[in-house]
């Protein structure tokens, strides 16, 4: 994988030397970072590869992406300024003319912490997949150790889209745990994921909730693990988000599909754990819920409980994008509001 590696790396930056168009440089940025991409691939891959691996493959590859993305934009810039300076010379410029203003997009504030957080898990072996928005009751209940009269079944106002007899009821999932449940069914173990996407839940729009949201949930199934990797992989993550100095705590909780299950707190980023207003004083800020995955919902998926274990966790998206960048209102990250989004 290292040599298959080093030769898209060297195949791209080969391309990009010799592209004489912009409309060329893009289309090998999609063949090379694109979805579709040779790299994307390459990460797919990585599920063949030995655990112990896997860490130094995904550091290997986004430090090959980052290489090919500065060649990429260096390689733009440059099309761009010869292309404006050839432009200059074949017009007549009429100086007292009022300039015109191009107000150039970027990406959104969202996207730009769900890269962040795909990147700092990438890079401790796991693999990023997707899965359907429109969900079977069973992949998002009866799985996960919800059955139809359970009482957190009626913590969830869930959308539903169709009742077909013996098809089982469709629905727009309300979270993205039965994304794990797909993944497990799968059988490959070990299973070291993340799966982040958009979920729905009728809830009021407020500063706090919205109907449609995102989270991002993670899994890992192996042999011998135990609370501690959970607590000692969170803590890393929390360290890598929010600042060398954040420190985790960790509550009892209850979430049917895991036993024991706990919620993560971290050392506020804004005082360092004094108390202010941004952590109500207590100097914590709950972060995402986490446990080790409930033998019951290991057993349904044809996993054996008594050769595996694991843990998953889920986070929501704009919760980190709000701490992050200590925006105090959820709506404003769907307003369009060109004066909110150009600060980042």
């Amino acid at each position: 994988m290292k040599a298959r590696l080093e030769q898209i790396r060297e195949r791209a930056l080969s391309q990009i030397k010799g592209c004489e168009t912009a409309e060329k440089l893009n289309e090998i940025r999609v063949a090379v970072l694109g979805k579709k991409g040779e790299l994307t691939d390459l990460l797919k891959s990585m599920r063949d590869l030995a655990p112990e691996e896997r860490p130094k493959v995904g550091q290997m590859v986004n430090d090959t992406r980052a290489e090919i993305e500065k060649v990429l934009e260096e390689t733009k810039a440059k099309m761009e300024k010869a292309l404006r300076e050839a432009r200059m010379k074949a017009e007549v410029i009429d100086v007292t003319l009022p300039g015109s203003r191009s107000e150039l997009g970027h990406r959104h504030p969202d996207t730009i912490v769900q890269e962040e957080v795909e990147r700092i898990f990438v890079g401790m072996g796991y693999e990023v997949v997707e899965g359907p928005e429109v969900e079977k009751d069973y992949y998002n209940f009866e799985a996960l150790n919800i059955p139809a009269d359970h009482p957190a079944k009626d913590e969830q106002d869930t959308f539903y889209v169709a009742c077909a007899p013996g098809a089982g009821d469709l629905l727009l999932r309300t979270q993205t745990s039965g994304v794990q449940v797909h993944e497990m069914e799968k059988g490959r173990l070990p299973n070291r994921m993340i799966a982040p996407g958009r979920v729905y839940r009728s809830d009021e729009v407020d500063a706090t909730h919205s109907p449609c949201f995102h989270q991002i949930e993670g899994l890992v199934i192996d042999r011998h693990i135990t609370f501690a990797d959970l607590k000692g992989t969170l803590a890393e993550f929390a360290r890598e988000l929010f600042g060398e100095k954040t420190g985790v705590k960790f509550r009892p909780h209850h979430f049917p599909f895991t036993e024991p299950s706990a919620e993560m707190d971290v050392s506020c980023f804004k005082c360092g754990g004094s108390g202010c207003r941004f952590c109500k004083g207590s100097g914590w800020i709950e972060i995402l819920g986490c446990g080790m995955v409930h033998p019951h919902v290991l057993e349904m998926s044809g996993i054996d409980p008594e050769e595996y274990t694991g843990f998953a966790f889920g986070v929501g998206l704009e919760r980190i994008t709000l701490l992050k960048y200590e925006i105090d209102d959820m709506r404003l990250l769907y307003e369009n509001d060109i004066r909110f989004l150009k600060q980042f």
